[in-house]
């Protein structure tokens, strides 16, 4: 085993620790007083609802792009993490629309359930991509699994009184920090694998656009932080779409992915 695989499994498991260890952290209830509150076409929080609309074309034109098997893979099964991938996005437009609607604690957990699937698909994607298509496959389902397990346990905690939101944050973090040890320490097997440091950056923003809400909202008197964090994070989207179509394989697999490898019906 690589150092750099075992850097990250000693990553993985410094987040764990820390996500369980550290004092519980509730979720803030003053988290769901955005500062654009304005209704339009009986629409209430109308900018931060339909600003969604960036989650749902990006999903939308993923899924299309894969089913239609816009996408070249050197292995047929290597689709899956991108495929759960854009449904998380497209989930995300559906479940974010509907917590703006009506911002509380239980509808926010429709809200970040799809954000964890998304998060946590685009990891197994680049460790298919950039360590072993096998151990990315692998490690899809027990990834979600543990993505959907910390908004579950923040939920059922919240609803006990002890409100634990630290292990989903901590999840969130780890998927970002994760990506980019992944992008500096690994190059992909396809090109544009520099792609990946622009979903990173678009996120970023989107984080410091979502802390500046208020300010924005008051510099612009038109449009909030929130409402421009939602296009922000839904560009990474629309570039993973852009580097999927455009890229082409550089690096065949290892020996040890040989056995997936399928008669594909790809153009």
């Amino acid at each position: 085993m690589s150092v750099r695989n075992l850097l990250l499994i000693g990553f993985t498991l410094a987040c764990v620790a820390a996500a369980f260890l550290l004092p519980a952290v509730p979720q803030p209830l003053a988290y769901h007083n955005f500062a654009d509150q304005r209704s339009f076409l009986g629409i209430p929080h109308f900018n931060n609802v339909v600003s969604n609309i960036g989650f749902f074309l990006a999903g939308t034109l993923g899924l299309a792009l894969l089913i239609r098997s816009r996408v070249r893979f050197e292995f047929m099964r290597e689709r899956w993490p991108y495929l759960v991938f854009f449904f998380g996005i497209f989930a995300t437009a559906l479940g974010s629309s509907y917590y703006h609607l009506a911002p509380d604690n239980d509808r926010l957990f429709w809200d970040r359930l799809p954000m964890t699937i998304t998060f946590m698909a685009l990891v197994a994607s680049q460790i298919s991509d950039r360590i072993s298509v096998r151990t990315g496959l692998v490690l899809l389902v027990p990834m979600l699994l543990i993505g959907a397990s910390s908004v579950i346990y923040w939920r059922v905690t919240e609803r006990q009184g002890v409100g634990n939101v630290l292990p989903y944050a901590m999840l969130q973090a780890y998927a970002v920090l994760a990506l980019l040890f992944l992008a500096i320490l690994q190059p992909s097997r396809y090109s544009r694998g520099s792609d990946l440091y622009w979903i990173f950056s678009w996120y970023v923003l989107s984080k410091v656009l979502e802390t500046y809400d208020a300010e924005i909202l008051s510099l612009s008197h038109f449009v909030s932080g929130h409402t421009l964090k939602h296009f922000a994070a839904s560009l990474g989207g629309f570039i993973a779409c852009y580097m999927l179509i455009n890229r082409v394989l550089q690096h065949p697999a290892t020996t040890a992915d040989e056995s997936l490898k399928t008669p594909s019906a790809l153009p």
